[in-house]
């Protein structure tokens, strides 16, 4: 592992302005439970960051005690319910959530996960499970929300290989900690699965030349990521580069833990999911399993289209 802390320049007055549109409007997922306010809470501070708008969506029983609830939830939070649109659906809660991303061009869709009884483990149900794998819209798990939310402190991100890698770390920027005198953590993941097959080459080196090779892998991966970062538009963030190899998504949630990261970033599947991956889990799986925190699943789909 290396760690670096860069310095650069500030960005361009028309790369904020490309942030500002990469997240338009913004969904919420809301349910009435305990953690209502802080969810609404958490989607406020977020649209305010993006000058989004924001669409409050709720599956299920739609009568005078639910719009009640709804009032006395946006009084919480200062909210004019004209000022907003909520979108009261009934039927199916995931077929009903995702056409209302579809028909409201929702970017960032906000919902939330549970903690398993008696465990410090939060996990995602079986509602949320099927909306990120369907969701045509990039996706933030939130496990810890607050009445008094803040940019994130500490993040980690994977999906270098992505050719939207770009847009990632953007969007990753900007859900930062916007605090200018303490920098935020960036753990930028790169996974090597070819990794154990290109040292196997080496069998016949001796002890020092296996590690040389060794350190020439991994700092050619560095490399990599460094040239990825080179164009990072932010001053104050503190850059930790991450060379991971073993069973990919697990490797990665055990280094988000590790790291207590309070987002992890992670590319959504480039394809649907079938019957190969209920046989043979995939990467992501094992981060829908056991979420080490929060969790932001990019869709580059809606990114794309406003870049």
């Amino acid at each position: 592992m290396r760690l670096y802390r860069f310095r650069y320049r500030s960005a361009p007055d028309s790369v904020f302005s490309y942030f500002s549109e990469m997240i338009q409007t913004l969904g919420l997922a809301i349910a009435f439970s305990p953690t209502a306010e802080m969810m609404l809470a958490e989607a406020v501070y977020l649209a305010r960051q993006f000058n989004a708008k924001l669409i409050l969506i709720h599956a299920g029983p739609h009568g005078q005690n639910e719009e009640q609830f709804m009032q006395r939830l946006c009084q919480s939070r200062q909210l004019d319910p004209a000022s907003i649109r909520i979108r009261w659906e009934d039927g199916n809660a995931v077929k009903a959530i995702l056409q209302v991303c579809e028909e409201e061009n929702v970017d960032l869709l906000i919902a939330g996960a549970l903690k398993r009884e008696k465990l410090i483990q939060y996990y995602i149900g079986t509602i949320a499970r099927q909306i990120m794998r369907k969701a045509t819209c990039s996706v933030l798990i939130l496990t810890h929300p607050s009445l008094k939310p803040r940019g994130f402190k500490n993040i980690v991100i994977e999906g270098i290989d992505s050719k939207y890698f770009r847009q990632f770390i953007d969007l990753a920027v900007r859900l930062g900690d916007r605090d200018p005198s303490h920098p935020f953590w960036l753990h930028a993941v790169r996974e090597v699965k070819m990794y154990g097959l290109a040292m196997s080459s080496y069998d016949q080196a001796s002890e020092d030349e296996h590690e040389r090779m060794r350190q020439d892998l991994v700092r050619e991966e560095i490399n990599k990521v460094e040239q990825q970062l080179r164009f990072l538009p932010r001053s104050q963030v503190k850059v930790n580069i991450k060379i991971l190899s073993g069973k990919s998504g697990f490797e990665l949630v055990q280094f988000a833990r590790k790291k207590n990261a309070d987002l992890l970033v992670v590319s959504a599947p480039e394809r649907r999911f079938g019957l190969l991956d209920r046989i043979f889990t995939h990467d992501v799986e094992y981060v829908f399993a056991d979420l080490p925190g929060n969790l932001l699943i990019i869709h580059p789909g809606k990114e794309e289209s406003h870049a």
